[in-house]
């Protein structure tokens, strides 16, 4: 069973990691629902919502390959 850390931490069990695909890093959303918290991952974080939108701009296809690859040597 985790347990809460002096600085209001918490271990989420692997499975439960898993099961919603956090990686260090992601971000999760707490609600209320009939008198239970939840714990969800947060949509808004994750890979898609992050490039929405990237490939509208007017730039080169090649320039939108080296801005995600970086520059090469």
């Amino acid at each position: 069973m985790p347990r809460i850390t002096r600085k209001g931490q918490v271990t989420i069990p692997k499975k439960v990691r898993e099961h919603l695909g956090l990686n260090p890093g992601s971000e999760v959303d707490f609600r209320m629902e009939g008198g239970a918290y939840i714990l969800e991952k947060n949509l808004k974080s994750g890979v898609i919502a992050r490039w929405a939108g990237f490939l509208r701009s007017k730039r080169t296809s090649d320039e939108i390959i080296e801005q995600l690859r970086g520059k090469a040597k």
